[in-house]
């Protein structure tokens, strides 16, 4: 039996809207990365960008268990001498773009090469309700039905 690989003509994206309102965000963040790379497909193919293309919305409503939204500290440096900079989601989500940390999450589980940079431009994160990708007709996933863990959080 042969191994069955996707061609570039066997290929078709579709477009998904997934509602992140309450969401656990490692759990949005795994099925958001498994969409991308298309693994839910049985065409499924490692080396080909078969996934679909993500539109997250309510990306400020995303939900974080036990203390990680004041406790968990994101690193990043600037490249210069001593230019270490750390923030929090709380800080992110505060912000003017809480969109990022749902960004960050994903694009963390994505491999770190060509493909994973292809994949991750799939995915459309906006924080409020509106997006402007109706005409595309996505489909709503909804994530936080699949499982009741995906929209629990514990509590203190």
């Amino acid at each position: 039996m042969k191994t069955y690989s996707a061609k570039l003509a066997d290929l078709k994206k579709d477009w998904v809207v997934i509602d992140a309102d309450g969401v656990v965000l490692g759990r949005l963040a795994s099925l958001i990365a498994l969409r991308l790379k298309g693994k839910h497909l049985p065409m499924y193919t490692p080396s080909a960008d078969c996934g679909d293309r993500v539109v997250v919305i309510n990306a400020e409503k995303v939900r974080l268990t036990g203390a990680k939204r004041k406790d968990k500290i994101y690193y990043k440096h600037t490249g210069f001498p001593g230019g270490i900079k750390e923030t929090t989601p709380d800080k992110i989500l505060g912000s003017a773009h809480p969109e990022r940390v749902i960004e960050k999450a994903v694009q963390r589980m994505l491999s770190r090469d060509a493909l994973g940079r292809e994949q991750f431009s799939n995915l459309r994160v906006y924080a409020g309700t509106a997006h402007p990708h109706e005409p595309q007709q996505p489909k709503v996933v909804d994530i936080a039905g699949m499982n009741p863990k995906n929209a629990r959080a514990r509590k203190n």
